[in-house]
């Protein structure tokens, strides 16, 4: 497995606007209509990459514990589908549906959402606060597919928790690692 870390967009930054096509309901979203009332997590990911499907139980789990809470959680996807097929948007929405994703999970086919992200790898996370201004960046946890640590989302969710509770939330944010976006050829 490739191993590619996050490139750890700088803290503060404004979430990139985009509108994008929801697989599962053939409808375009945008940004404004997604976010959540107390802050939003926006997650690189594709259908195939090993590290994805590792966390897709609890990426599940933590948006159905904290979108009660005002966290919403979003799905891209940015793989070039011409050379990985397995990540083309009618494939995508079965996985939604097989995986019980209850986010929107949006197709970028010009990759410009995830360049504006500056998005490395799948699964790369990303936390807004209520004003849409970066708080976290960075890996769920320490578990890989082959490391034999826990999937706990530790990471993600003591960002989650302290922005909720209006306390600091820890400096030291480790990149995620994961497969690179199949950037497509010029």
């Amino acid at each position: 497995m490739a191993r590619t870390p996050s490139n750890m967009l700088e803290l503060g930054t404004k979430a990139p606007y985009f509108s994008l096509l929801d697989t599962v309901s053939g409808k375009k979203f945008k940004l404004d209509k997604l976010v959540g009332e107390n802050g939003t997590v926006i997650m690189f990911i594709c259908n195939h990459c090993p590290f994805v499907i590792h966390v897709n139980p609890k990426i599940v789990e933590l948006a159905n514990i904290y979108r009660p809470k005002g966290i919403h959680f979003i799905a891209i996807s940015s793989n070039d589908v011409e050379n990985y097929p397995q990540d083309a948007p009618h494939l995508m929405k079965l996985k939604a549906k097989e995986e019980g994703y209850t986010f929107p999970y949006l197709y970028d086919e010009s990759q410009e959402v995830a360049k504006a992200y500056d998005a490395a790898c799948t699964p790369d996370f990303y936390l807004f606060d209520s004003e849409k201004s970066l708080v976290y960046r960075g890996q769920l946890d320490s578990s890989r597919p082959d490391n034999g640590i826990p999937l706990t989302g530790e990471d993600l969710m003591g960002a989650m928790d302290a922005l909720l509770l209006g306390t600091e939330i820890n400096g030291h944010q480790k990149p995620s690692i994961g497969c690179n976006i199949k950037w497509k050829t010029q």
